[in-house]
């Protein structure tokens, strides 16, 4: 893996699976790896979870900072607002 490498492990749960599957829809070249109590997603330089996509997936509001509640690891330097929450590789 290169040295831009970043992850963002979830919980596998119910209401953690709208946030997976946005981050695959926004993040095509990110590796998702399910196991059984969380999901692990890789990527290279940059992670996004965007707003604007969970919302479309769970039919209402969604603020980023709800993925506190589902976030078991990370690795990167995080960078949000209110219509993103990204992990990445500062070099």
């Amino acid at each position: 893996m290169s040295n831009n490498h970043v992850y963002i492990a979830l919980q596998n749960n119910e209401e953690a699976r709208a946030i997976i599957e946005a981050i695959e829809r926004d993040n095509p070249n990110a590796s998702v790896n399910h196991f059984p109590a969380m999901v692990k997603i890789d990527g290279d330089g940059r992670i996004e979870v965007r707003r604007k996509t969970v919302e479309e997936l769970i039919g209402r509001d969604w603020d980023p900072q709800e993925i506190h509640l589902h976030l078991v690891s990370i690795s990167g330097n995080v960078d949000e607002d209110e219509d993103v929450f990204a992990v990445q590789r500062n070099n």
